[in-house]
């Protein structure tokens, strides 16, 4: 049997709709604004509203290299799950979700510092700790670790490695608290602030996801400052791409056997790129159908597993796209 034909035959037709109606691209040009991240396709409206649609494009290792399908929708709603479970620790930037792809927020002033918070030695991109440790560093976003230490090793206590955007603005820089504060990215107090807000939402998520037996590895959090000078969480928070959850059942074992516990989030695609190249200075490989299904399938799970909810699919015969739209002109008819 060809590779192609290895491919169809673990794709079904099912799967071959969907992947016929990943969303790559929500440019609207009704819309003023618009910006494209890696992942997002976002717009400020004129009255300090920011419109987010979150697509099904995949990135790693800072390149955008294929299209999940319903990605967008398992981060949207998994973002409003845990929005909805932190907002009595930190109010967040939402104002309503027109479609399930889709935020309506505040437009914020971004803070420039992304805030990563840890409770294992894992990872695999070159600002994770593990690597870091591995090359032989042991003062780590100024924290200090000691010889001997294996990788998904518990660490003593949970530990926030704040990073910011190098000048080139592409990737992401480690960065101490005490730098930020010295170089004027934040006040003292903001710092605090921030650190205090983000200790708080991840034992949060960290109990919640406890009792779906899940175990939130690490994660990142973005906050910015709303019109009234209040923290906001921002961006998402908990999801999939932002965030690393083993499961729990399979943790004591890999860590004895020196494997890598199962995992519902972003590292499964990073370690089948690893797998195969240095993503860092090789072309990374066509990642096949059925390994992007395999990878959207653990991104539902995780959905699933978290909220106790059934995954509602789209209508797959239908764009994706047009849905999208029709939401938008619903709520933004002075647009559409």
């Amino acid at each position: 049997m060809t590779a192609a034909e290895t491919t169809a035959a673990a794709v079904s037709p099912d799967d071959e709709r969907a992947l016929a109606n990943v969303l790559t691209d929500a440019h609207f040009p009704e819309l003023p604004s618009f910006q494209r991240g890696k992942v997002r396709d976002s717009y400020d409206l004129d009255d300090g509203r920011r419109v987010m649609i979150a697509t099904d494009r995949q990135s790693a290792f800072d390149k955008v290299l294929a299209a999940v399908p319903f990605k967008g929708q398992v981060l949207t709603q998994t973002a409003r799950y845990w929005f909805d479970e932190t907002a009595d620790i930190c109010p967040n930037h939402v104002i309503e979700y027109p479609h399930p792809n889709v935020i309506i927020s505040k437009r914020l002033d971004m803070l420039p510092v992304e805030m990563v918070i840890r409770d294992y030695l894992t990872g695999s991109t070159e600002t994770s700790i593990w690597p870091m440790y591995e090359r032989g560093e042991r003062v780590l976003y100024g924290h200090t670790f000691e010889d001997g230490l294996i990788k998904s090793q518990k660490l003593p206590k949970t530990i926030i490695t704040p990073t910011t955007k190098g000048m080139d603005g592409d990737h992401d820089r480690p960065i101490t608290a005490e730098e930020i504060v010295e170089q004027g990215l934040l006040t003292r107090a903001l710092w605090d602030e921030l650190a205090e807000k983000t200790l708080a939402v991840f034992a949060r998520g960290r109990e919640l996801a406890a009792k779906r037996g899940l175990i939130l590895v690490d994660t990142k959090f973005e906050f910015g400052l709303d019109e009234d000078g209040r923290v906001v969480l921002a961006d998402e928070i908990l999801t999939p791409d932002s965030s690393r959850y083993w499961l729990a059942a399979t943790y004591d074992d890999a860590l004895a056997n020196g494997t890598a516990p199962n995992s519902l989030d972003k590292e499964f695609l990073r370690l089948w790129i690893n797998a195969r190249c240095d993503p860092y200075k090789d072309p990374i490989p066509e990642i096949p159908a059925e390994t992007l299904i395999e990878f959207g399938g653990k991104y539902i799970s995780l959905f699933e597993t978290v909220t106790g909810r059934q995954f509602v699919k789209p209508d797959v015969d239908r764009p994706l796209r047009d849905q999208i739209r029709d939401a938008l002109a619903q709520a933004l008819p002075g647009y559409f």
